[in-house]
């Protein structure tokens, strides 16, 4: 059975400890995406990184290996959760999946935050270890994910970028509603 791991962002601190915010896997399109694809026949695990805020390497990766990482796995990552992707793909050149989706990845290029989370060297072969790369970006999105699309363009020319208008960061604020069905259509 193919499966599917869903990789939340970096949610603020307040965000994460105030009650009225939904958990970082469980906002925005997520509980959507995991459902559709539970329906078509595709295990979705949303994992959910302890206090993300801190930006605690280890916490991250302890997390995401608690669900199988297969040839038949497609990785999503959202925002600093498709840096993640980048980073931990770089990392394993032993990893192969079926399919690596970034939506408004994140690097923090521009050094917005000090941490050394993104303190890697990025593997331009890790395209070759998946059928497909594919990263989604909005034309209105903030400029530190514009950087990052730039930066990843250069680093990975072959891989499938698709640019929406008006999509934001791909949150609740900037989509019309929770679904994200242009993510579902590729991941299927």
């Amino acid at each position: 059975m193919r499966n599917a791991i869903l990789l939340h962002g970096l949610p603020s601190e307040q965000e994460y400890y105030n009650p009225d915010y939904p958990s970082a896997s469980n906002s925005h399109w997520f509980p959507w995406l995991q459902k559709e694809l539970l329906i078509n026949e595709i295990k979705a695990d949303t994992p959910e990184v302890v206090r993300p805020f801190e930006m605690e390497w280890n916490s991250w990766v302890q997390e995401v290996e608690r669900f199988p990482l297969l040839p038949d796995t497609t990785l999503v990552g959202h925002s600093m959760g498709g840096g993640f992707w980048v980073r931990y793909m770089s990392e394993r050149p032993d990893l192969y999946v079926d399919k690596l989706v970034l939506v408004a990845p994140w690097l923090n290029i521009d050094h917005e935050y000090d941490s050394n989370f993104f303190d890697f060297e990025v593997d331009t072969a890790l395209i070759n270890r998946t059928k497909d790369m594919i990263i989604f970006y909005s034309d209105d999105d903030n400029s530190s994910i514009q950087d990052t699309i730039v930066f990843l363009r250069q680093k990975f020319p072959k891989a499938t970028f698709k640019e929406f208008q008006g999509y934001g960061h791909f949150t609740q604020r900037s989509l019309p509603d929770n679904r994200f069905q242009e993510l579902l259509d590729v991941i299927l």
